[in-house]
């Protein structure tokens, strides 16, 4: 047996592939064979197979493609090779040995080929490892959200493998194969500048000089047409090596060549892969002068103890490859903008040999930004410019500085730039020049008026802040205590400058530990004070950013500090700060611009921890009244949000005490709301935590109840421990209307989940405590979870008496919608006490009640209902009557469970070939996703 993912998914047995079925039911075993061995949650489950929308019955849908594929395996004696299928609470586990996995077997013929001494063996390894591809990964699934990534990672690894073994190849000195291997793929994935540049050197090595400057001519149209971008410093050095009649094998130059050919003073980048920063981006014209030293170099010394960004280096050198290019280098304070620009412009000095100029303009200075007179001059002094011949006037400067670079191959850094007008004032004139510009603005103008090719700069990774701090501190200290060094990391944001503070205070105090000084850092009310040294640090640079806002941005920012959430979008950041939702989309644009906040998507927004640690410290006296309004925003929010879900549905309850309104987001459909529902799911729980927290126990239980249309939808998602909450906070308030809302919904998510017990407990104490409230809907909804949870322990008569006194409730109460539910439960209840004539009167009552665009499932579930009843009346006309409608209403309401229900029913009693096509066209449905 042997599981197939290097190409169509597929299960190979002795017998021949087992017959897998439609494309969803292999997307489920592509989902579970990457994640071998490994429990897959049915959410993950459900976002592989249908993204952020699923439908309604999904979970259903799950479990039938996972019956289907158990029986298949069963029937293939999977068993015997270690193979199970097994569901393990809320996920299901594919046990496989990885020995069956093509994949697995893939990645160690790659492992094995990286360890052969020998080039011949490290070919025959990658050749065998290629073989087990038999076409595009993940083939014949639906490849989107997390199979679409899986199915990217496995078609890079192949790519690279094809390099690896051209590579091979090379080593050998068998240069044409290594074009042959190369040319198929470079054929198929034209776009990837690597192949191609693997493909042009295989050829010039191989003698075949014009099919390789051939080769790079057509990518480089390719890429100008396509994408409107020139070509990467792979490409240009392939091509640069060419045109200068770089070594070839059996040459050798100067610097001496090892066995492959590559030199070994460097002249040949694209042989040096082992490099941490991408090659200079300049591919040298072929008349071009070799100067060994510059005439005139301004530069700042390069950063010490540099790590990481290495794809930001390459996206710079993608940047500075096209015409006169201007490189954005642009990212919140301290993040290491200077930095990054220094460490690239240091990289490769051969690629600007008239020289590198270097300009701090302050523009997020206290002492102010230097006029730019004084920047032009001492420019135009270090090109060469006599003092007496530099002109007075800014416009004539920049013109003679625009003349003078006009023929020459220059790097220009701007280092600190605030706003666009004055980077274009300081622009060079040549076409080859490549002008570097950072600033803490997105400085937008600039992308518009000249190009800018923006490089945004984020926070490290953990790996490469732990990295940083073990050039400051010594790798010594940092094995010593590697636990910590990565807490200190993400304590500190992944900011370069309080990574650094950090690194300076425990450089000056030997004796302390990392775990010492992150147990400080843990506290977040000293944690800003601990990331200041002298004049530098996080709270330094943040002010030095916030003094150039306007007063409303400044607002905004400080209420946000105060936010109790991840994400906030223009609706929350009003509440906070007393404005409306125009204005404050407006104040947010503002601090984007300044990398104070982040768009993490359309209309979306968060906050560095550290940022919002500053933000709460410029205005700390409002953060009780900020709570509260964005507690109060959330209620109302989510009231919109469960009305327009759930229409005429319960809760419904009087808002709290001191309640403050504010602008509320109108919801579309029900889609729509439940998005948000989804979205905030997080934000919200972190809310209600905030308002416990606070003594706000009448905000907590509001906030968690709200959510209620989520819940029902996603009932098995983890609801328990928030249920809980929100149950501490009603009781804390000794609110009975509260408690026994709370405790209905929490035994219904229990009974769900398997925990009856639990549930039977909680939910006889709910039908009390709504009467002592004088909540009589809330009693009667009570009394029907409490049914349905008592019928399932064979207590049928009290279900029964129970589900009968929420009718009496509800009607008592003239609310339909739950009047009907009642019926719907006490007919099904009253049809399994085989008392059929009772169950048919109740469904036709609850069928009577609902006008005829009464929601489609509960319909159906009725008249699915009245027809078993007529059946066991011996009336077996009417029915078959009333389940053939019950079919049809739900078939044209797109409900295949209910069609599934009654179909089932019908086949029972009939065997009409219709049926049997009607059921299995539902079951197909509802097995596919529908």
């Amino acid at each position: 047996m042997e599981f197939r993912l290097l190409g169509t998914v597929s299960v190979d047995t002795r017998t021949g592939p087992l017959p897998l079925g439609p494309a969803k039911r292999r997307s489920l075993l592509a989902a579970l064979l990457l994640s071998a061995n490994t429990p897959v949650p049915v959410a993950r489950l459900t976002d592989s197979l249908w993204g952020e929308e699923p439908p309604p019955r999904a979970r259903g849908v799950i479990q039938g493609h996972v019956s289907r594929l158990r029986a298949l395996l069963t029937g293939a004696e999977a068993q015997a090779y270690g193979v199970e299928l097994v569901t393990l609470g809320d996920a299901y586990v594919l046990r496989v040995p990885e020995t069956l996995l093509d994949y697995q077997r893939f990645e160690e013929l790659l492992m094995l080929a990286r360890q052969q001494r020998s080039a011949a063996d490290t070919v025959r390894m990658l050749d065998d490892a290629l073989s087990l591809w038999q076409g595009p990964a993940l083939g014949g699934t639906f490849t989107e959200g997390p199979l679409q990534a899986a199915a990217h990672t496995l078609e890079e690894s192949r790519l690279a493998t094809v390099e690896e073994l051209a590579r091979a190849y090379a080593d050998l000195g068998e240069h044409h194969r290594a074009a042959s291997v190369l040319r198929a793929e470079a054929v198929a994935h034209p776009m990837r500048e690597s192949l191609a540049a693997a493909l042009i050197l295989a050829l010039y090595r191989a003698g075949r000089q014009s099919e390789a400057l051939d080769w790079f001519h057509r990518t480089r149209r390719l890429l100008a047409d396509e994408l409107g971008i020139d070509p990467g410093h792979e490409l240009a050095d392939a091509y640069a090596l060419i045109l200068r009649g770089g070594p070839r094998p059996g040459a050798a130059p100067a610097g001496g060549t090892d066995a492959a050919g590559a030199s070994r003073a460097g002249t040949d980048p694209a042989e040096g892969a082992g490099t941490t920063a991408p090659p200079g981006p300049r591919v040298p014209a072929a008349h071009s002068p070799s100067v060994a030293t510059h005439p005139t170099d301004l530069l700042p010394r390069a950063p010490r103890g540099f790590h990481g960004r290495n794809a930001e280096l390459a996206a710079l050198t993608r940047a500075a490859a096209g015409e006169a290019p201007v490189c954005l280098v642009t990212g919140p304070a301290g993040v290491g903008k200077t930095s990054l620009a220094l460490q690239w412009a240091h990289h490769n000095p051969a690629a600007f040999p008239d020289g590198r100029l270097f300009a701090d303009l302050r523009g997020f200075s206290e002492t102010g930004e230097p006029a730019l007179i004084d920047v032009l001059r001492e420019f135009l002094l270090a090109l060469g410019v006599a003092p007496r011949r530099v002109p007075e006037s800014v416009s004539a400067a920049a013109a003679l500085f625009r003349s003078l670079t006009d023929r020459r191959r220059l790097l220009v850094v701007l280092d600190n730039a605030r706003d666009s007008a004055t980077v274009r004032a300081l622009l060079p004139g040549g076409t080859d020049c490549v002008t570097l510009v950072t600033s803490r603005n997105r400085l937008e103008g600039l992308i518009a008026s000249d190009a800018a090719r923006p490089v945004p700069l984020g926070i490290l990774e953990p790996q490469d802040g732990t990295a940083l701090l073990a050039g400051v501190l010594g790798e010594e200290r940092i094995l010593a205590e590697p636990v910590a060094a990565r807490r200190l990391a993400e304590l500190c944001g992944g900011l370069p400058l309080a990574l650094r503070v950090t690194a300076a205070r425990l450089a000056g105090r030997p004796q302390w530990t990392l775990a010492g000084l992150a147990d400080e850092l843990a506290d977040e009310r000293g944690r800003l004070t601990f990331l200041d040294v002298d004049d530098t640090g996080v709270s330094a640079a943040l002010r030095l950013t916030v003094q150039q806002l306007p007063a409303d941005a400044v607002r905004q920012l400080a209420r946000l500090g105060h936010h109790p959430g991840g994400h906030f979008d223009p609706y929350t950041c009003a509440a906070l700060a007393g404005t409306d939702p125009a204005a404050a989309a407006a104040a947010l644009e503002r601090l984007g611009s300044a990398h104070l906040v982040t768009e993490t998507a359309p209309g979306r927004w968060v906050l560095h921890d550290l940022v919002r640690l500053y933000a709460r410290g410029l205005d700390p006296a409002s953060g009780a009244e900020a709570l509260v309004d964005v507690l109060d925003h959330y209620i109302a929010t989510a009231l919109a949000a469960a009305d327009t879900a759930e229409p005429g549905g319960e809760p419904c309850f009087v808002l709290p005490e001191g309640y403050r309104p504010a602008a509320v987001r109108d919801f579309a459909d029900r889609a729509a709301a439940m998005h948000w529902l989804a979205t905030e799911r997080d934000d919200l729980a972190r809310a209600a935590v905030a308002a416990r927290g606070a003594g706000l126990h009448d905000r907590a239980w509001r906030i968690i109840l709200l959510q209620w249309p989520q819940v029902v939808w996603r009932v098995r998602d983890s609801w328990a421990p928030l249920l809980e909450l929100a149950l501490d906070s009603a009781r804390a308030k000794q609110d009975l209307y509260a408690e026994s809302r709370v405790l209905n919904l929490l035994g219904w998510v229990l009974t769900e989940e398997g925990r009856t017990a639990e549930a039977l407990t909680l939910l006889e104490r709910s039908p009390g405590l709504a009467q002592q409230a004088g909540d009589r809907l809330g009693e009667a909804t009570a009394l029907i979870n409490l049914a349905v949870v008592q019928a399932g322990q064979g207590e049928l008569d009290r279900a029964l008496e129970g589900c009968g006194r929420a009718v009496v409730l509800a009607r008592e109460e003239e609310d339909r919608h739950t009047e009907m539910l009642a019926l719907q439960h006490l007919a099904r209840l009253q049809l399994s006490a085989h008392r059929p004539g009772d169950a048919l009167g109740s469904a036709r009552t609850a069928l009577a009640l609902g006008p005829e665009h009464e929601e489609a499932a509960r319909r159906s579930l009725l008249l699915a209902v009245s027809g078993e009843a007529r059946l066991a009346l011996g009336e077996e006309d009417e029915g078959i009557l009333l389940l053939d409608r019950a079919a049809e209403e739900a078939e044209r309401a797109g409900y295949d469970e209910g069609a599934v229900r009654a179909l089932e029913a019908l086949l029972r009693v009939s065997a009409r070939a219709e049926y049997r096509t009607r059921h299995a066209l539902a079951l197909r449905r509802l097995t596919d996703g529908g």
